[in-house]
């Protein structure tokens, strides 16, 4: 199977071409303000490097959130139309999923942070010891220290916390949980659509497939906009 996976949560956007569940070609790329313009020329690109083209694509993916909601909006709407031209299905999948995905088979629980803005951080738990994580926390958004507290409650273990949530609010997660706190090197704390191309292959093979409709964002809480105008936030 074919898989094209993106990931556009942060601003550090990945792209990933999988083959029969080996990656054949990834890219990393600084999108800021300029995701519209840059990340369909640079899926043609990739697909170029490793020989394909969109038709050879078995199955789209992305990264459904938490995240940047300009990023995930804009992730989802290129895959959702490149199936959609294509007659090809979809598959969604948690940028904290991914994000854990950097330490597959740790020993230690996975902590992926990413910020939130507001004083709230993204977060969830993951056990990475086998392939793919399992959650002991589920996707989640809400003030740092908050959720340090609940994870100080449910484990004694030690926790490996990598993201730009981790990186922000370092000290505090330091003071908060002392040597039980782990961080990330440099090295892994960057997304990879790699580790989304294996999330999206498992969805495919266990019913996980999506019409190009039915891949919708997770944004966890409602946008500012949305906010405004009264209206409540979304269900996760």
């Amino acid at each position: 199977m074919n898989i094209l996976a993106i990931d556009t949560s942060t601003s550090q956007a990945s792209i990933a071409v999988a083959i029969n569940g080996q990656i054949a070609a990834e890219s990393l790329i600084n999108t800021d303000r300029t995701l519209s313009a840059r990340l369909v020329p640079e899926i043609e690109r990739l697909l170029e490097t490793a020989s394909l083209t969109f038709a050879d694509m078995d199955l789209f993916a992305s990264s459904v959130g938490p995240g940047s909601f300009t990023g995930i909006r804009g992730g989802v709407a290129t895959i959702q139309g490149l199936a959609l031209a294509m007659g090809k299905p979809c598959a969604g999948f948690s940028s904290l999923a991914m994000l854990a995905m950097n330490y597959a088979s740790s020993t230690n629980l996975i902590c992926p942070l990413l910020d939130a803005r507001k004083s709230e951080v993204y977060a969830a738990l993951y056990d990475c010891s086998s392939p793919l994580p399992s959650p002991r926390m589920v996707d989640s958004v809400l003030p740092p220290a908050l959720f340090l507290d609940r994870l100080a409650a449910l484990t004694g273990e030690p926790v490996v916390f990598l993201g730009d949530g981790a990186l922000r609010y370092h000290d505090q997660i330091a003071e908060r949980l002392g040597d039980q706190a782990i961080f990330a090197p440099p090295s892994h704390q960057d997304p990879h659509a790699a580790n989304g191309a294996l999330l999206a292959l498992h969805a495919a093979r266990n019913g996980g497939l999506l019409e190009p409709s039915q891949l919708l964002p997770v944004y966890l809480r409602a946008p500012d906009a949305v906010k405004m105008k009264g209206f409540d936030s979304p269900a996760p």
